[in-house]
């Protein structure tokens, strides 16, 4: 199809006989031609998922055929997203004092490795105005050094307004070293990412990599995960490991530990932006 739109469409829900059926009948009825289509039963839970790439040549409205997919959407309980395959996800990236992660993304985007749009960066520190320059992307620092709950809050406050001011889509926590309230959680559930490395709970605190080493760790590893106030603790999307041995210093490990942080992080964006992972409770599910 030379002039065709193409669509994703991402759904759950309670797993029963004609599912697959219904929804392809109903792409079939909307003149469109499936590209993709991935499902998944669990059931232990009782419960279907599935994705969808579609195109076609009818030039159809996004809106219009979200109008038109939600009566079978309510009959069958689906939790479901339908999105045009060219928008590009608008991602806000919070960072401290480490930048591996911050740097390792703008490259990706700057590469056309990443298919997302970066419009603001947000600080507690001012470290990295200068590659957000170099990048063309506003800065802000909100510094929070010594601050009071009510200084936290209000610049969580700010946060939120960057995000509404950009329709932010995705919030990505690049190594930012703060602790997000409860209520920042609920407002961004579904739709904020953190990395972290995957020595927890054995390795808290400070210099985590140092504990390791002293302990004479095999393996070393990177957890991106959807945000949650569970701290550190919410449905994980990807999760990579890197081989270590004796010969290696802390330092080392350290740098491994960055790399595979990148990694990681980087895959679960990617996924995150093309609709490829969808809630399952406490868990996720990946169509990669």
């Amino acid at each position: 199809m030379s002039s065709s739109t193409r669509f994703i469409l991402k759904l759950s829900c309670p797993d029963r006989p004609g599912i697959v059926h219904a929804v392809t009948g109903f792409l079939l009825a909307q003149g469109g031609n499936i590209l993709t289509s991935a499902q998944h039963g669990d059931g232990d839970h009782q419960r279907f998922f599935m994705r969808i790439e579609f195109e076609s040549a009818a030039a159809l409205d996004l809106e219009s055929v979200r109008h038109a997919f939600s009566p079978l959407a309510a009959q069958m309980q689906m939790d479901w997203t339908l999105v045009a395959s060219a928008a590009k996800t608008r991602v806000l990236l919070l960072v401290s004092k480490l930048g591996h992660c911050l740097n390792d993304l703008l490259f990706r985007v700057q590469t056309g490795h990443l298919p997302i749009e970066i419009p603001a960066i947000v600080s507690n520190h001012r470290e990295f105005y200068q590659l957000a320059a170099s990048h063309n992307i506003p800065f802000h620092h909100f510094p929070l050094l010594g601050a009071t709950p009510e200084q936290k809050a209000a610049q969580e406050r700010r946060i939120r307004e960057v995000i509404e001011e950009n329709r932010i889509d995705l919030v990505v926590l690049a190594r930012y070293m703060q602790i997000l309230s409860g209520e920042m959680c609920e407002y961004l559930s579904g739709r904020a990412i953190n990395i972290h490395h995957s020595f927890l709970p054995s390795f808290k605190g400070a210099r985590p990599y140092h504990q390791a080493h002293e302990r004479g760790v095999k393996l070393i590893g990177a957890t991106a995960h959807y945000v949650t106030s569970d701290l550190d603790e919410g449905p994980i999307i990807e999760q990579e490991v890197a081989r270590i041995d004796h010969s290696m210093t802390p330092e080392q490990l350290v740098a491994i530990g960055r790399d595979t942080e990148c990694v990681t992080l980087a895959r679960a964006i990617q996924w995150h932006a093309e609709h490829r992972v969808l809630m399952n409770g406490r868990r996720t599910v990946v169509f990669r």
